[in-house]
């Protein structure tokens, strides 16, 4: 290794659409935390190869047109969402802007979902702190399920997209969708608890933050070293789902890039004005209790043994 105050010694793992954001949010506000300014790097997930990727998702990375070389180059302040960078030299450049900052750290959902980033982390990094969110598999489906809807990458109901997508014949991340692959924690979670101390490791359910979302910034300050008495919002929504007006539109803009250039490139009150001419207005509709009970039935036993590995109650998941 290099300068090792120059390189991360924490990692927000996942899993996707249960929280990361937010969580990203609080540590990149913490003047005693320093984040990667990738948000999603994916370096350690080497299983993980943009060459399988979609057609689709393969289309949209060629949006974002992204130089990495002549990004690292540069100050780093603008922000990128995700890249999927191979080179470990390349990679180190991401913190080349640490200064005094006591917790270095980056947030990969991939590393959760990838058989080899556990390994691979602890090769490198054997005394980094893992953090981890999870959120009931079910409204974790329904959730990535409504943020396709909100990109206009389907327009199938609930059910029958989960289905098509479990019938792809190749599966992946960012091959297929994974809806219900990615909520199956047990193997994820213990791959990571096979290889890392009890006391390095920190999980979080999505239930918590909606309860408290302070006390679990606080709780996360403190595992990682920092202070806790920062003046942070922690009352502010993440990506919240939305329901396009026309889905073909929406899919086009998602596709080209436009969208994010479109919604990224204003203040937030002018984006809050705007969005109604993309999005219906009105509330989300809600999961239906027969489409509740077709995913207890399919994540039933990871779910028990899931809570037995974390040691938490995770019995409300199935109510």
């Amino acid at each position: 290794m290099t300068n090792i105050h120059k390189e991360p010694n924490f990692f927000v793992i996942g899993a996707a659409k249960c929280g990361t954001t937010t969580l990203y949010d609080f540590l990149e506000h913490h003047p005693e935390v320093y984040m990667s300014p990738i948000k999603e790097p994916h370096h350690f997930s080497k299983d993980i190869v943009k060459e399988k990727f979609s057609d689709e998702y393969k289309h949209y990375l060629k949006t974002r047109n992204v130089n990495l070389e002549e990004y690292l180059q540069t100050d780093l302040s603008r922000k990128i969402w995700e890249w999927y960078i191979e080179d470990f030299n390349q990679y180190l450049k991401l913190f080349k802007n640490v200064r005094n900052e006591k917790a270095i750290g980056e947030i990969s959902n991939g590393y959760l979902f990838s058989s080899v980033a556990a390994k691979e982390i602890k090769s490198q990094y054997p005394h980094a702190k893992i953090v981890m969110i999870l959120r009931n598999p079910i409204e974790r489906a329904y959730s990535h399920y409504l943020a396709n809807v909100r990109d206009g990458r389907t327009t199938l109901n609930f059910k029958d997209e989960l289905i098509a997508d479990s019938k792809k014949s190749e599966k992946g991340w960012c091959i297929s969708h994974c809806y219900t692959e990615m909520g199956l924690y047990y193997d994820q979670v213990k791959r990571f608890t096979d290889v890392f101390e009890k006391d390095q490791i920190k999980i979080y359910l999505n239930d918590d933050l909606k309860k408290n979302a302070e006390a679990v910034a606080k709780d996360l300050f403190t595992f990682l070293g920092v202070n806790t008495k920062v003046d942070i919002d922690y009352h502010k929504k993440q990506n919240e789902a939305r329901l396009p007006k026309s889905a073909g539109f929406m899919k086009f803009i998602t596709q080209t890039g436009l969208k994010r250039k479109i919604f990224r490139s204003m203040p937030k009150s002018i984006q809050d004005k705007v969005k109604p001419l993309f999005f219906k207005e009105g509330k989300i509709p809600k999961m239906s209790d027969e489409d509740k009970k077709w995913l207890q039935v399919q994540f039933r036993e990871d779910i028990n043994k899931t809570q037995n590995l974390i040691g938490r109650d995770l019995s409300s998941w199935l109510n």
